[in-house]
């Protein structure tokens, strides 16, 4: 199978044109592919398939293997992949997710994409589509109990879930691994959650770390950051424009209060090419639990 490992801020994912090739299990063959000793190494596996209703189909898998609805830095990486290696010539793209389509606007230099932006359509705020259990219509600046801890808590789907908490002390000296699965399979979550903690620097400057459902900590998440964007725009913390600083970069985040909708600037990189063979090695029981346990959850 030929594969193009590719980044966003350092939220790196194999993706593969499945306009010409063929991934059998896409589910199991994402634990193979992202496992960092095993397998290539990637935060999952995304597929650039064809589409009826927009340009190009991206479909998301996790690096546990289960189906993720979008991804911001993902996303970004695809209009670079498409454009850059000829499967289009065009600037403007539409992207068919399992959270709709998205709109790409793509800056060229030397006829290479150098950025993305991305219409990222709608927060949703409403408990019962993100999904959340409470008994209120909305869950944002409210107490929740984790782990012993009162966290406020904002509660918003970018396309998947993301609750998201601001924190006085320096998220840096987080200990992730401990506190992000208690968020991620939290009782008030029934379909996991993504979450981000972050430290408002000034008006237009968020620092933020993500634990993602299925994939742990990783070095950027776009949707968590315009989660995030947006919980700080609500809550009055922030102007409407902000740089969201991730481990891996940085993403300009603009909501639009009005019209209620997200744009997400920011980088695609490709990292490099190659084949791999699948059949002998991806079914393998004792990858498959090493990885589980690498990530929180068992």
């Amino acid at each position: 199978m030929k594969f193009t490992k590719m980044h966003g801020c350092g939220n790196d994912y194999v993706y593969v044109d499945a306009t010409k090739e063929k991934v059998e299990d896409p589910s199991e063959a994402a634990v193979f592919l992202s496992d960092r000793h095993f397998g290539i190494g990637s935060d999952g596996l995304i597929l650039i398939e064809p589409s009826q209703a927009a340009d190009f189909t991206m479909s998301m898998y996790n690096a546990d293997g289960s189906r993720g609805e979008m991804c911001g830095n993902g996303i970004r990486c695809v209009g670079k992949y498409v454009y850059d290696h000829g499967l289009t010539d065009k600037t403007s793209l539409s992207i068919e997710t399992l959270a709709g389509i998205k709109e790409l606007q793509l800056e060229v230099s030397e006829g290479k994409v150098a950025s993305v932006r991305v219409d990222m359509g709608e927060p949703v705020f409403d408990v019962r589509q993100i999904p959340v259990i409470y008994p209120e219509k909305e869950m944002l600046g409210e107490a929740m109990e984790v782990d012993g801890r009162i966290y406020k808590v904002y509660c918003i789907s970018m396309g998947n879930p993301h609750c998201v908490t601001f924190m006085e002390e320096d998220i840096r000296q987080l200990d992730l691994t401990s506190i992000g699965p208690r968020f991620e399979n939290h009782s008030t979550f029934p379909k996991r959650i993504n979450t981000e903690f972050a430290n408002i620097i000034d008006r237009t400057h968020i620092r933020m770390r993500v634990w993602e459902r299925g994939s742990g900590e990783t070095l950027a998440c776009g949707t968590g950051a315009c989660a995030t964007a947006v919980a700080a725009i609500q809550g009055g913390l922030t102007e409407d424009t902000v740089e969201v600083e991730l481990l891996g970069g940085t993403l300009s985040i603009h909501y639009d209060s009005e019209k209620n909708r997200v744009y997400m600037t920011g980088p695609a990189t490709e990292v490099f090419s190659g084949e791999i063979e699948l059949a002998d090695n991806f079914f393998k029981d004792d990858v498959k639990i090493y990885t589980a346990l690498n990530r929180g959850r068992v």
